[in-house]
């Protein structure tokens, strides 16, 4: 009787030491199970890093976005239970290995170690201090994570997690156009089209085209059907429609350094995030509102990186689709159809003011818009997350004194969207249909991100 008892002890010793072999992916407590702290806090974290770095132009960091919060969704895909599908072989080139069913994962390991090793392949050039930022955020979260799971555990998540960064870091290497462009955000041997209308290096610094070559960057859904329309007809007449928009742009401005239009004001520095350093990008803004909605809605983590992975996609598509009009088109900025041809040579914009008087405009054509672009992508991937009516006061600059971040609050996500493209207007960057075409070309591509396969 003994014998059998003591058979019985070791077979249930053994089972239990064996049990992470049988079906470990389903024992694992599934992607859902976890909160949404880590997403959350590696995508605030990315605020803070792409504000300093060199090089990281809008849509430069929302490219890197989107690979960065597409690593994520893939680190823990195969803890979703099959309600999410994973890429590899979606996209040509890209195939990552599953992880191995017979053993046991963490999920929120797997996504640790998938963030900290794609922050550190997407930033190498970050400046010392965000580098600190990053080391330290990732050790403390690793420390969290191993106290709360067995070794074997952790050390197999964590190796997938560092794989699954690495493999989609390769496919995005591989992009020659988009690859490291924070490298190299001029070609020093572009020359842009000359001629009447047309945009040319532009005062006050005269810089050279930024990313003229951008719209060649591979996009993750994004179509060449996706196009803009063509810009108003160039024309200098007073009747015609851009010299209306000329002036509705001109009039703003003057009026607001006149001391009036308090409110166009507030909304044009409120949404500009033009200025490096000062703030984070404009697409980075983006993902600022998807960080606030997170913190407020507490989604659980796989939910959350589906959420970031949507939006950065988005936001990288916008950037290459818009850039790709802008030199198609090579449309003239307001400023230098108003100093031409509104007899006001001194006119300038309200953007990024340098303490003395002077003011910016970007160093790329106007049509059409990048902040209204990028905005409607992001706003169509957060409305189908927190619903069409989603109520919602935007505080990514509440307490800043540079500027007016005074929060504001919006019915809904479009109507963010929407104020965020005309703010371009007041400050003096933009022709009104740049703002209108760009979130024309944001609503589409935002829409092509949702229609990929993902469950």
């Amino acid at each position: 009787m003994n014998k059998i008892i003591l058979l019985l002890l070791t077979m249930v010793v053994l089972f239990g030491a064996c049990k992470e072999d049988f079906n470990g992916l389903e024992i694992s407590s599934p992607a859902a199970s976890f909160s949404h702290r880590t997403p959350l806090i590696w995508n605030q974290l990315y605020l803070n890093v792409e504000r300093y770095c060199p090089g990281y132009k809008p849509p430069v960091s929302a490219r890197n976005l989107g690979y960065i919060n597409l690593i994520a969704y893939e680190s823990i895909v195969h803890g979703s239970r099959g309600k999410y599908r994973s890429f590899s072989g979606h996209y040509p080139q890209l195939f990552i290995r599953e992880p191995d069913a017979d053993y046991e994962y963490n999920w929120e390991v797997c996504l640790n170690a998938a963030y900290e090793r794609a922050f550190e392949l997407y930033f190498p050039t970050a400046p010392a201090e965000q580098q600190f930022h990053m080391l330290e955020i990732g050790g403390d979260l690793r420390t969290d994570l191993q106290s709360r799971t067995t070794p074997a555990i952790y050390n197999r998540s964590l190796q997938y997690g560092r794989y699954v960064a690495e493999t989609v870091y390769d496919w995005s290497a591989a992009d020659h156009w988009g690859h490291e462009a924070y490298l190299h955000n001029t070609d020093p041997a572009y020359v842009p089209p000359a001629g009447t209308g047309l945009w040319k290096p532009t005062y006050p610094d005269y810089q050279p085209a930024l990313l003229p070559h951008w719209g060649k960057v591979r996009t993750f859904a994004a179509q060449a059907s996706d196009v803009a329309p063509p810009p108003p007809v160039f024309s200098t007449d007073p009747a015609s429609a851009l010299y209306a928009e000329a002036t509705e742009t001109r009039q703003l401005v003057n009026e607001i350094k006149a001391g009036g239009k308090q409110e166009d004001r507030w909304i044009a520095e409120f949404w500009s995030d033009d200025c490096p350093i000062l703030t984070f990008s404009p697409a980075g803004r983006w993902i600022s509102i998807a960080n606030q909605l997170m913190a407020i809605e507490r989604p659980d983590m796989l939910e959350a990186v589906v959420a970031y992975a949507k939006v950065s996609m988005a936001l990288s598509d916008a950037g290459i689709k818009c850039w790709q009009e802008k030199y198609k088109f090579n449309y003239l900025r307001p400023v230098d159809y108003i100093r031409a041809y509104q007899n006001d040579p001194g006119w300038n914009t309200i953007m990024c003011p340098d303490g003395s008087g002077g003011y910016y405009t970007p160093s790329f054509p106007t049509y059409p818009s990048g902040h209204a672009t990028f905005g409607a992508a992001a706003s169509v991937v957060l409305e189908s997350v927190f619903g069409t009516d989603y109520r919602f006061t935007d505080r990514s600059h509440e307490g800043r004194t540079e500027f007016n971040g005074t929060p504001r609050t919006f019915n809904s996500i479009r109507e963010m969207a929407l104020e965020n493209a005309y703010s371009r207007v007041p400050l003096g960057v933009h022709f009104r249909s740049d703002s209108d075409a760009g979130t024309d070309l944001g609503f589409a591509v935002g829409r092509r991100v949702i229609e990929l396969p993902w469950r």
